[in-house]
C-alpha cells in the first residue's frame, strides 16, 4: 500500500477561505495553485465537480468527490496498477492559519510496483511541492518562487519529454 501525503501550514487571513478558493479553482483558466509553469497543466472534460475525468500527463483521474472550498478527491484511471486516489483539502488549525494537505493512497500492481518508486514519485514529489509553494505564494502575495528540482526530477522530465515526443 502506498500512502504519500504532503502538507503546509500557511499563515492566512479569512479562515483559510483563500487557500479553499485555490482548489476550487484547480484545472479553470484562473487556476493559480497548479504549477503548470513546469509540469503538465491539470484539465478536465468539463468545470471541476464530481463526474468530472482528466488529470494531468499520463495520470488519468475522475473526480469523485468534492467539498467546494474544503477538498478534492480525484480516483486513478491511469497509468494501469494506480488503484486507488489523491486529493487536496483544507483545515483551519489556529486562527489565521490552515493545513493545505495532499494525499495520495493507492495499491500499486504489476508495473506500477516498478514505475510508481522509480519514475512516478519523484516526480510527483516535486511537482505537489510545487503547488503547494504556489497556494502558499498566493496567501503570502508574493510570487510563486519555485525551488529548484533535484537532478534525479531534471532527468525523468527529459526521460518523460523524449518518450512523449
Amino acid at each position: 500500500m502506498v500512502s504519500n501525503v504532503h502538507e503546509r501550514v500557511i499563515e492566512t487571513p479569512r479562515d483559510g477561505r483563500r487557500v479553499g478558493q485555490l482548489i476550487d479553482k484547480l484545472s479553470a483558466a484562473d487556476d493559480v495553485m497548479w504549477p503548470a509553469m513546469r509540469w503538465p497543466a491539470m484539465r478536465f472534460d468539463r468545470p471541476l465537480a464530481v463526474g468530472a475525468r482528466g488529470g494531468h500527463g499520463p495520470v488519468r483521474y475522475t473526480v469523485e468527490r468534492y467539498e467546494p472550498g474544503r477538498l478534492v478527491r480525484f480516483r486513478f484511471d491511469a497509468p494501469q496498477g494506480f488503484d486507488g486516489w489523491h486529493g487536496f483539502d483544507v483545515e483551519a488549525v489556529a486562527p489565521g492559519r490552515v493545513r493545505v494537505r495532499h494525499t495520495l493512497s493507492m495499491r500499486a500492481r504489476g508495473a506500477a510496483r516498478l514505475s510508481w518508486p522509480l519514475a512516478f514519485r519523484p516526480l510527483h514529489d516535486a511537482c505537489v511541492e510545487d503547488a503547494l509553494d504556489r497556494a502558499e505564494a498566493q496567501c503570502k502575495g508574493s510570487p510563486p518562487r519555485p525551488k529548484p528540482l533535484s537532478l534525479r526530477v531534471r532527468l525523468l522530465r527529459r526521460a518523460a519529454w523524449l518518450l512523449m515526443r
